[in-house]
């Protein structure tokens, strides 16, 4: 059996979506569409990172549950989003990829499906979309609720309009309780074209659906969680495109959550403004473990060193794994010459974050010099 054709019968195996016909150039035509959909499938099964296990099967069964929303616009140009399968025939995506087309469709490869009806919760952004039959299974679910921050995560979609799927690595950065669950705060990159698309953990369980970003280069990558989906499935069955209305993620900077209002401001290290927010943060939400955490980072960078001790440790009597609030005591120990405290504080992030870890070891060492 030739290379390509053995190609073909492994794709076909793992739920292809491409009826291969027996001629050659059927298989050539074949081999060269979806060269790179293979030559992702490789990367997510052969070059996932090992320290934490990724299980490759089931980051490849998510890799297939990912598909492309197109659809014309009104001057004839094609709007595309990313969405996740996430029942039969049911694909979660952004309400706000559909403000400009009338006839949204659900593309693969070579073939559409037509989408016959859309669940929309359009403040949050979610929407539930039904479409006729379609071979596609789908992703199972898992929750940012059993994570640790810094913990691997893959993001997968169609960026920049990609006809097949491209997967970002990156990590848990922060989670923020908001509207009964958790907005995520990851380093996976995603350009445009990949709103909403998915947000993975290691074992492949949708976390979240990736959505917007923070203004710049050097930008804050945020996913509205998965725990959203049941409240949009209790939304009214509609079958009228566009899908119009403002998100919050939208709002006037001063509307918009705390956390989407310190991003430019550390972003840009206004350290002046982002303890300013922060402040308001800690006071609106005193039990929020991010809040502290910002707002001894901006003592922290304009050294006043006992309000940023004081505001670190609060955040970490809220979460006792917040790791970067933990590292920046250990810094703050250091330079009181108080190497103990930052030992045993290398030792409590290294069970979270082996790479904080050593990173705090490293200013140890040097200290001791």
């Amino acid at each position: 059996m030739s290379k390509i054709n053995k190609f073909a019968n492994f794709i076909k195996s793992r739920g292809s979506f491409i009826k291969i016909k027996s001629s050659l150039g059927s298989v050539m035509h074949f081999f060269k569409s979806h060269l790179k959909i293979a030559l992702v499938t490789a990367v997510l099964i052969g070059l996932a990172p090992q320290a934490q296990a990724f299980d490759r099967a089931k980051l490849l069964q998510s890799f297939f549950s990912i598909v492309m929303i197109k659809g014309y616009t009104a001057d004839g140009s094609m709007a595309y989003g990313s969405g996740v399968v996430v029942g039969p025939n049911k694909i979660v995506t952004n309400c706000h990829i559909f403000r400009k087309t009338p006839e949204p469709f659900v593309s693969r490869g070579e073939d559409t499906y037509r989408i016959t009806q859309v669940q929309a919760d359009r403040y949050y952004d979610i929407c539930l979309v039904g479409t006729e039959q379609t071979p596609f299974k789908p992703s199972e679910i898992g929750s940012v609720t059993q994570m640790k921050k810094g913990e691997e995560i893959i993001g997968m979609g169609h960026s920049s309009g990609n006809p097949s799927p491209v997967n970002a690595n990156g990590a848990l950065k922060s989670v923020y309780p908001f509207n009964h669950a958790y907005i995520i705060r990851s380093s996976a990159r995603f350009t445009m074209g990949a709103s909403g698309s998915g947000l993975f953990d290691s074992q492949g369980r949708l976390i979240g659906i990736n959505t917007f970003k923070s203004p710049g280069r050097n930008a804050y990558f945020y996913a509205l969680p998965i725990e959203w989906l049941a409240n949009v499935e209790k939304q009214p069955i509609e079958t009228k495109f566009p899908i119009e209305g403002k998100t919050f993620w939208e709002e006037d900077d001063e509307q918009k959550p705390y956390f989407m209002q310190i991003a430019t401001p550390e972003l840009n290290e206004d350290w002046a403004k982002l303890a300013a927010i922060s402040e308001k943060w800690t006071k609106a939400e005193p039990n929020n473990d991010e809040a502290w955490y910002e707002l001894g980072n901006a003592m922290d960078h304009l050294n006043k060193k006992s309000d940023a001790e004081t505001a670190y440790r609060r955040a970490i009597q809220i979460n006792k794994g917040h790791t970067e609030a933990l590292y920046a005591l250990g810094l703050i120990a250091l330079n009181k010459g108080n190497q103990k405290e930052a030992k045993e504080i290398k030792l409590a992030i290294l069970d979270i974050d082996p790479e904080l870890s050593e990173a705090l070891d490293k200013e140890i060492i040097k200290s001791e010099k």
